[in-house]
């Protein structure tokens, strides 16, 4: 059985493109960081404000695994924007069943799109427009190893929803 992974920093679409990819596909879908907050009882921002990052990512990485071997269906994994980042997990795209894609956003579009959400993102709401800019480019130089690491690389830029979910359908086959 396949897995599909989504990788991407905050705000590429990992989430909304993973819920059109299902309905289309019919294969089912899981959001890890939902269900790391199932698990722990709270939002991921009261998870690193009170047990911290560490405890956080070593939950995402049991899931993440719990998921990927999972062999009795397919299932499309939306992970968090750092999941490729830490204890590994980057490896654990190279694993046999795993189809992992990128979803590249550049710097201006993850900045407009994430200037509109900073309220809800705790790393971010703290920051100007112009530090935001900064912020992502800083993360995304830091984590692009990471995400290179994936089968595929889709550019969402200037695409919509319907158009994304249609190149990654066509990679899948």
């Amino acid at each position: 059985m396949k897995k599909v992974v989504l990788i991407g920093y905050m705000g590429s679409g990992k989430s909304v493109v993973s819920a059109s990819l299902a309905e289309k596909t019919g294969i089912e879908f899981v959001e890890l960081d939902e269900c790391i907050e199932k698990k722990c009882g709270m939002k991921v921002a009261t998870i690193f404000a009170t047990k911290g990052e560490l405890f956080f990512r070593k939950i995402e990485r049991e899931l993440f695994i719990e998921f990927l071997q999972i062999t009795a269906r397919d299932l499309i994994i939306s992970t968090g924007g750092g999941t490729p980042c830490y204890y590994n997990n980057h490896e654990l795209l190279q694993a046999e069943g795993v189809i992992s894609i990128y979803l590249n956003a550049s710097i201006d579009t993850l900045t407009l799109r994430l200037d509109k959400e900073k309220q809800s993102r705790p790393l971010l709401a703290h920051l100007s427009t112009e530090d935001l800019h900064e912020f992502i480019a800083k993360h995304l130089f830091d984590r692009s190893f990471y995400y290179n690491q994936a089968t595929f690389k889709v550019s969402v830029d200037a695409k919509s929803v319907e158009e994304i979910v249609e190149e990654i359908t066509t990679l899948l086959v």
